[in-house]
């Protein structure tokens, strides 16, 4: 549901940054060693489903998926501040804290770009 060409660019530029957060994601938890006695699989479910839930949305241009995937980047970003600082500035988490900033204003972009046209 691209309304302009410019939106074509903005989706590209969010739909490269959400999967680099999801790889990020999916690095921080195999990297520099997983908790000892959690399953892998729960944390990677805790961690991934909320973002994998908005896949269809986000790969459309879906303007409701933008704005859902908005809201819950903002949550991951806090969770990487907090665990940034409490880390002292960790890499991992750093380089998420950025990925999800970033991944949250080109949402807003494309959001901004994507409007559609009023009659």
């Amino acid at each position: 549901m691209l309304h302009n060409p410019k939106a074509r660019n903005t989706a590209k530029a969010t739909q490269f940054l959400y999967l680099a957060v999801l790889a990020t994601l999916l690095i921080t938890t195999f990297y520099p060693a997983p908790i000892e006695g959690v399953s892998i699989a729960l944390i990677l479910s805790v961690k991934l489903i909320p973002l994998l839930a908005l896949i269809v949305p986000v790969f459309r241009g879906n303007n409701r998926g933008y704005i859902w995937l908005a809201f819950v980047v903002i949550f991951y970003f806090t969770q990487a501040v907090v665990s940034s600082w409490l880390s002292q500035g960790a890499l991992g988490h750093v380089v998420l804290m950025i990925l999800t900033l970033l991944l949250f204003i080109m949402a807003m972009v494309h959001l901004k770009v994507n409007r559609p046209v009023a009659v």
